[in-house]
C-alpha cells in the first residue's frame, strides 16, 4: 500500500471480533468479515483476539499475543489471509 493510496475515512477506529471480525473506519463505516478468513485469529482464545493495537498511521492492526497484521486496505477489500499449503513444491 502505498502511502499515496491511504484515505483518511478509512483509518481504523476501533476492532470488534467473536464470530466475526469488525473493524471500524474513520468514515463511519464498519467492515464485517468471516473470522475463519484469518486463521490465527480464529484460533486465538477471546482475550488474545481482544488485545490489539493499531498500527500503520492508523491503518494496519496487530495482535502481539497471535503475531497477526491487517490493513484497512486488505479488509476493505476483503482479502483473506492466504492458505498456506505444506508438501507442496
Amino acid at each position: 500500500m502505498n502511502t499515496s493510496d491511504l484515505r483518511a475515512g478509512e483509518a481504523i477506529q476501533d476492532v470488534h471480533s467473536e464470530d466475526t471480525l469488525s473493524v471500524d473506519l474513520a468514515d463511519g463505516r464498519t467492515i464485517t468479515v468471516p473470522l475463519v478468513w484469518y486463521p490465527r485469529l480464529l484460533d486465538a482464545t477471546p482475550e488474545q483476539r481482544k488485545n490489539w493495537q493499531i498500527i500503520g498511521a492508523g491503518y494496519g492492526i496487530h495482535w502481539p499475543d497471535v503475531d497477526e497484521d491487517l490493513s484497512s486496505e486488505g479488509v476493505l477489500r476483503g482479502a483473506p489471509v492466504p492458505r498456506v499449503v505444506t508438501g507442496v513444491r
